[in-house]
């Protein structure tokens, strides 16, 4: 791999804010499919793409037509997809900050800082078993480090990712959507 796992959305990134600062919808999920390869998203921005160009415009829509709190909504997704880049930056900040931390305290760590209070009782049980599973730290750490320097990417990556993540929690709390918890 050439450069690091974080090297294409290093570039995407640059990518993602119009000349007025307006987070754009398809950038800003590629960035995040880079990171969280299982994404799917887009399926509303591609129905009109002009429309739906600024990423914070699905939700104006859905909160207007009052189907935003609906659990197969866009604003329901963004929510969700921001909490968990939001656990990501925190776990890959834990590997650069914390090297003595096995991959399990870094997770661990992550999720409580991020997700546990979103999540009832199911979700933070079932998370407490996944976290038994990661790889080991120097595995995780060789396979995506690729060829470039993997600290100083992460320490790019988030220190470029976060403010993105803070304007949607500013945004989707603006609109009365950032507090909700998982069903």
């Amino acid at each position: 791999m050439e450069g690091t796992v974080f090297t294409p959305s290093l570039e995407g990134m640059k990518h993602v804010k119009s000349e007025s600062g307006v987070i754009l919808t398809k950038p800003f999920l590629e960035v995040c499919k880079h990171i969280l390869p299982v994404l799917e998203a887009g399926t509303k921005y591609a129905s009109d793409p002009s429309k739906y160009e600024q990423l914070h415009s699905m939700v104006t829509v859905e909160v207007s037509a009052k189907i935003a709190k609906s659990s197969s909504s866009c604003t329901n997704g963004l929510l969700w997809l921001t909490r968990a880049m939001d656990f990501l930056v925190a776990l890959f900040h834990n590997l650069v900050k914390h090297p003595e931390w096995q991959m399990s305290q870094a997770c661990s760590d992550a999720y409580n800082k991020t997700l546990k209070k979103w999540h009832g009782w199911h979700a933070s049980s079932s998370f407490s078993v996944a976290i038994k599973l990661p790889s080991e730290r120097k595995k995780f750490m060789e396979i995506i480090s690729g060829s470039g320097d993997i600290n100083a990417d992460i320490d790019k990556f988030c220190a470029t990712f976060s403010p993105l993540l803070a304007a949607n929690h500013k945004f989707l709390a603006s609109v009365g959507m950032d507090d909700l918890k998982a069903s």
